[in-house]
């Protein structure tokens, strides 16, 4: 055997690998999703305001006093936010 028809062999076997594969590869993609409208609502008023909206009946329930609170030096703002992350 030549090893030019073993190169072109190997050649169209690579190819046809990779015709094979790639429609496999198109599975695992999942459609384009819109891109969701977010706000953050980071202050305590906000909080307040959103818990009126959420749960009419309760309202504001903050026994621990967790939204008045500055962790770590930081503003009241960044505290709210790193719980509501940490949620």
């Amino acid at each position: 055997i030549e090893p030019r028809t073993v190169k072109a062999a190997e050649r169209r076997m690579k190819l046809a690998v990779a015709l094979a594969v790639l429609p496999a590869a198109a599975a695992f993609v999942g459609p384009a999703a819109a891109p969701a409208e977010t706000r953050l609502r980071e202050t305590k008023a906000d909080l307040e305001a959103l818990a009126k909206e959420l749960n009419p009946t309760v309202g504001f329930y903050d026994p621990l006093g967790l939204s008045s609170q500055n962790f770590w030096g930081k503003s009241e703002e960044e505290t709210i936010g790193f719980l509501r992350h940490a949620e």
